[in-house]
């Protein structure tokens, strides 16, 4: 049984502000996420402190297994309201199976390798005491060159493409095609030691004939002491013109030098579980020598090396290439040279993402993560014969159809037809971007094959510690949630409805292909039991892009667990939510896409969708520097706000309704606001943004029926004739807003003359009031508390009840007032937390009792293309909400949940049946 929920958690870290005592940990103890690497990694994580805990300047000192010291880095990720720290992030260099230990104090002088970093004119040289790099500060190399015991064996490392002015054709002639390159624009060292640096380049690809420079990226290089290997985190942003700028490849190349003889020149591909495909340049006859097909070094033959004019010779092999243009099965082909065909080699059907070229005394390797998840992908190795091989790893290979942009239809497909929010022009792909991470590892020899086997598996999986969900809840971040427990067979019974609606949906992604570049990790927002398909073609009911919360559903499945395959569900989704579906620049910068067919193509452009709220979890737990860059980027979304009003079409601006530079919604656009600004707060420590949040919670302090004013009516569209009549929804929290200063604005019912209180669907189910279960307690404002404690206890009260309970504080004890709707329950486990009324608990209670969570049957046969299942009633919304909802009433309702829960109804007869 819980004995304590994240609200004496949260107290305690109140309590700690105003000034009681509190002892700094003794210790933490962290362990990996998974299993721990095959190889000494780089590995950097974060760290979460109860407030008052751990002051700006603390230094740590950490040990592995077996009592020794290790290096160990740290920096602030984010602070309390009292400066005292929140998050720290740290960075070591590991591989043995945890735990690890962190405790406050310097970390010993080990003697092991140290990490230095230098600039010059034009480069920056950085050495790990295992590589030698030097990054160049302009110019189209991003690298110049990376050296193993003083031996160069990469160099011009840079970002290429190919550009294809116009669709694939049907039939006849392609359209031209234009090479382009990186070109640096800035180059920032962000962290310089002792054990971790990060360079961060920034720039656009420049076509080589014309100068056009479009497709702006940033690429930022990790390094750790003793480690060969580089991480690489590459984004780029769209900001072509969808209907001619087609990207008919994107890749990171580099030029792999070559000394020794052809036969001793090797190139590998990775496959699938393990697998590996190695070859030498010259592969030996019958007779081959067992040393040339380990790699290492062999004195030749009659039949080896050049042998010009002479036909008794081995064929050497000069290019190679491993294609994925599906996410079920990839091929090797290689050829001689540029004048002959391509020979077919073998195939398989997921690649592991590892490419290396290189020769007896060195070359390289490169990862690519999430390689067959992203397809259609390739790595292409070109001259290996040659004094200098090309490497290429192609994000887009060139061999697959061009990437195309375009919406999915040329005619409007509405709301009641395909609950798609059409809005002209609006289906738009520039600023969104797609994020990828490399893994490049120089060596010295031609790597073993069960090393190039450890590097693909080290290079398709982030590398994490992380502290336990006990240790994480009971500092009392990330809002209302608590470890699993199944002390009970009422809780025991819950936890296995969330287990088996995660597992249903890890499944379907892989039944149903839920991958692709622009796709990956997302889910399909619902389902079709008449098809047997997911709606991937049906309007707004196609890819989910966050709605409901579906992110935070998995990142907080992901806390409570600690299980690595939920963490890896959370940073697929999270990675690719906060791209696809976001907009990185241009005049919607900070706004996301509704659920569409394609995945910027909903006319609906909210800031619900690209929230910060989303992205918190992933940045702390990890340190990603680039979705801190994403949550920073939500410090513009109210300006977009208000260019794009989220109600211009569904209540437009009347003649009569006073004016103010914007107008936004209290939920969930203000709630959206308030999470992104208590983001930044939290990461700067800068007080501006509280007093952003505090001028619009004063501002909602002064309107009649706090966090439920709003209007009721409205110009509704659906009326027509230019009528005033009740809006869609139950009405709108239709507020001004001025974002200069955060202050809001009441502007009145056009009926009423007044504001009057709302109850508006979307307001806390779309990350609202996660948002409100962490901010609330940190800004510690008894006033703002008792507005979102009636929020939570009268959200279907009348105006008089409303009124009534802010001086009594006490109506709808009988929980006849909380939400009916899909937000309420958890509502109503918050007021049972707050006030140990039981009504309140039971209707949590009865609401559990009623969810079935997921009870997938089989499909097999005519039925469907592939076997599969299908689970009644289930949908990514509902999974997302009834997910967050059961987590968070499993943490507020303690001992008022029973030992057993009601039986359920019975379920619905499944459609169709006979």
């Amino acid at each position: 049984m819980i004995s304590k929920s994240m609200w004496v958690a949260a107290a305690l870290a109140l309590a700690n502000a105003s000034g009681a005592a509190v002892a700094a940990p003794a210790s933490v103890t962290v362990n990996w996420v998974g299993a721990a690497p095959g190889m000494p990694t780089g590995v950097s994580w974060g760290v979460p402190w109860v407030q008052g805990t751990v002051q700006k300047g603390q230094s740590f000192a950490l040990k592995g297994p077996d009592g020794k010291a290790l290096p160990l880095q740290a920096w602030p990720l984010a602070y309390w309201p009292d400066g005292s720290l929140k998050f720290t992030g740290f960075a070591t260099v590991a591989q043995a199976a945890g735990p690890y230990v962190i405790t406050a104090g310097a970390a010993p002088d080990n003697g092991q390798a140290v990490l230095t970093v230098q600039s010059g004119s034009g480069w920056i040289d950085v050495g790990t005491g295992a590589a030698q790099v030097r990054v160049a500060t302009r110019g189209t190399d991003l690298i110049q060159s990376i050296r193993v015991d003083g031996r160069e064996v990469a160099k011009n490392g840079r970002l290429v493409g190919l550009l294809q002015r116009g669709p694939d054709p049907e039939e006849g002639a392609m359209p031209a095609r234009a090479p382009f390159a990186s070109t640096i624009e800035k180059v920032t060292v962000e962290q310089s030691g002792p054990v971790r640096a990060v360079i961060k380049v920034e720039g656009k690809h420049r076509l080589a004939q014309g100068g056009r420079s479009w497709l702006p990226f940033s690429l930022r290089l990790y390094f750790y002491a003793g480690d060969p290997s580089i991480h690489v985190v590459h984004t780029f942003t769209y900001d072509g013109d969808q209907q001619k700028d087609f990207i008919r490849g994107l890749g990171l190349r580099f030029t792999v030098p070559l000394r020794e003889d052809v036969y001793n020149r090797h190139v590998a591909f990775g496959g699938q579980d393990g697998g590996l495909w190695m070859e030498a340049l010259q592969p030996g006859d019958l007779n081959a020598d067992p040393r040339q097909v380990a790699g290492q070094k062999i004195d030749g033959g009659p039949f080896y090396g050049r042998r010009d004019g002479e036909k008794e010779q081995l064929a050497i092999w000069s290019d190679y290439k491993l294609t994925q243009p599906t996410p079920n099965g990839f091929n090797i082909v290689k050829r001689t040279n540029a004048q002959s065909t391509w020979v077919f080699s073998d195939s398989g059907r997921r690649a592991s993402g590892l490419a290396f070229v290189g020769d007896v005394s060195g070359g390289l390797a490169l990862s690519v993560k999430d390689f067959w998840q992203s397809y259609p992908t390739a790595f292409d190795i070109r001259r290996a014969d040659g004094k200098e091989a090309e490497l290429t790893a192609w994000l887009w290979s060139p061999d697959a159809p061009a990437m195309d942009m375009r919406h999915y239809a040329t005619r409007a497909h509405g709301l009641r037809a395909t609950y798609e929010d059409v809005q002209a022009g609006m289906s738009q792909a520039y600023g969104v971007a797609r994020t990828s991470e490399f893994t490049l590892t120089p060596t010295g020899a031609v790597p073993s094959r069960s090393r190039l086997a450890a590097l693909a598996t080290a290079g398709g999986t982030r590398a994490l510690l992380s502290a336990s969900p006990a240790a994480i809840h009971a500092t009392g971040v990330f809002g209302v949630w608590a470890p699993v427990d199944r002390a009970t067979p009422a809780r025991a019974a819950v936890e296995d409805k969330l287990d088996a609606t995660l597992a249903f949906y890890k499944q379907q992604q892989d039944d149903r292909n839920w991958y692709g570049f622009w796709t990956y990790g997302d889910f399909i927002h619902s389902y079709n039991f008449k098809r047997h398909v997911w709606n991937y073609d049906h309007g707004g009911y196609a890819w989910d892009n966050t709605e409901l919360g579906t992110v935070l559903w998995l990142w907080t499945s992901y806390l409570r667990s600690g299980r690595a395959d939920l963490f890896r569900m959370a940073e697929a989704l999270a990675r690719n939510t906060s791209e696809t579906n976001v907009y990185h620049l241009g005049p919607m910068l900070g706004l996301g896409s509704r659920h569409n067919v394609v995945k910027w193509g909903d006319g609906s452009k909210e800031g619900r969708i690209s929230q910060a709220a989303h992205w918190r979890p992933f940045y702390y737990l990890t340190t990603d520097e680039r979705i801190g860059d994403v949550m920073r980027e939500q410090l513009q979304s109210d300006k977009a706000m208000v260019k794009y009003d989220p109600m211009r079409l569904a209540q437009p601006v009347l003649p009569q309704d006073p004016k103010y530079p914007g107008r936004i919604r209290l939920g969930p656009d203000w709630y959206v606001l308030a999470g992104n600004w208590m983001t930044e707060w939290e990461r700067t420590g800068d007080i501006r943004w509280r007093e952003r949040i505090e001028a619009g919670v004063d501002s909602i302090l002064a309107m009649p029926y706090w966090l439920r004013s709003g209007v009721n009516n409205g110009l509704n569209p659906d009326i027509g004739g230019g009528k005033i009549g009740p809006l869609k929804g139950r009405g709108s929290m239709t507020v001004g807003y001025d974002p200069a200063s955060g202050k809001l604005f009441p502007i009145p019912d056009p009926v009423a003359h007044a504001q009057v209180p709302v109850l508006y669907n979307l307001s806390t189910i779309q990350g609202g009031a996660q948002v409100m279960f962490e901010l609330v307690p940190l800004l510690g404002r008894k006033d703002f508390a008792a507005a979102w404690l009636q929020y939570a206890r009268l959200g279907e009260a009348p105006g008089e009840v409303l009124l009534k309970d802010k001086t009594s504080g006490t109506e709808g004890a009988d929980a006849q007032y909380v939400e009916k709707a899909q937000g309420g329950p958890r509502l109503a486990a918050y007021a049972y937390a707050q006030t140990r009324n039981p009504a309140f608990a039971r209707v949590a209670i009865a609401n559990m009792s009623r969810w079935r969570g997921a009870s997938p049957r089989p499909l097999a046969g005519p039925d469907v293309l592939n076997p599969t299942s299908e689970a009644l009633g289930v949908s990514t919304n509902d999974a997302a909400q009834s997910g967050l909802t059961m987590i968070e009433s499993l943490a507020l309702l303690g001992d008022a949940l029973p030992n057993e829960l009601p039986p359920p109804p019975p379920p619905p007869e499944r459609p169709g049946a006979k």
